[in-house]
């Protein structure tokens, strides 16, 4: 039976630049892979953390692109089009540099797998996911637009993608790669937030800057707080050097979600 898998989401904030045109930042993304690469063996391509589930936010190859298409009527279908084509671009792009450093990473895209109510995931099928993880193939997910029972199409988060597959494959850990150290109060990183706590610091729990349609840091500890079984969930700083790798090995970097 396949080990827990440990599931790394990486912000599109880690990974493109916030503007109102699709701009990666490559040497971010070539950096990234090559952390991830360096927890990976080539003989043992499940990891020294077990199975290991990526996934990324769209942060300009999505975010814009849903709010200029989005109407009361919801998305047109070439607006549909359009912003899968955008986050499949940047997925591209994450695949390459995982591949060249020698991660057997594979894309799955959410359009095709997926189908959600109301912006929540409804059904999504995941035997090719555990199979992959069985022959040590890296699932590499996103943010993606998908068809919705209610709406017609709707935006699943990346963050989102992260906790639904934490409980569907009882993951060991949960890692959200941000740009920033974790949840800030007052500059200090807040080590530790709970069901219990989450009134007492929940002012402040920031938006994002920039056009994120996903609910930016309060999004994420909400989605990691509504998780259904115990899973040690962290919020931490993917923009620097070796935190990504050291999170990969075991470390507990930024803020620590538990449900408790």
């Amino acid at each position: 039976m396949t080990a827990p898998p440990t599931i790394l989401k990486l912000g599109g904030s880690v990974l493109t630049e916030k503007t109102d045109t699709p701009t990666p930042k490559l040497a971010a993304i070539r950096r990234c892979a090559r952390e991830i690469a360096s927890t990976i063996s080539r003989t043992s391509p499940v990891g020294a953390g077990g199975p290991l589930i990526i996934i990324h936010g769209a942060g300009s190859f999505g975010h814009p692109q849903a709010k200029e298409h989005r109407t009361p009527a919801g998305f047109t279908n070439f607006g549909i089009i359009e912003i899968h084509r955008a986050v499949a671009s940047l997925n591209d792009l994450v695949i390459e540099a995982l591949v060249k450093n020698g991660v057997p990473a594979a894309s799955l895209h959410p359009f095709g797998c997926l189908v959600a109510e109301n912006g929540r995931i409804a059904e999504m099928e995941t035997d090719q996911i555990g199979m992959m993880l069985a022959r040590g193939i890296v699932p590499v997910l996103h943010g993606d637009v998908v068809m919705d029972r209610e709406t017609g199409a709707s935006i699943v988060s990346g963050d989102q993608l992260a906790t639904y597959l934490a409980v569907r494959f009882k993951a060991a850990r949960v890692g959200l790669g941000t740009a920033v150290d974790g949840v800030l109060a007052d500059g200090a990183v807040i080590p530790l937030i709970t069901r219990a706590n989450f009134e007492s610091v929940r002012s402040h729990v920031q938006g994002s800057e920039g056009t994120d349609v996903t609910g930016g840091m309060l999004g994420k500890v909400l989605e990691l707080l509504a998780i259904e079984i115990d899973i040690n969930s962290y919020i931490f700083n993917a923009s620097k050097e070796d935190v990504i790798a050291g999170f990969l090995a075991g470390d507990e970097p930024g803020t620590r979600v538990a449900q408790g």
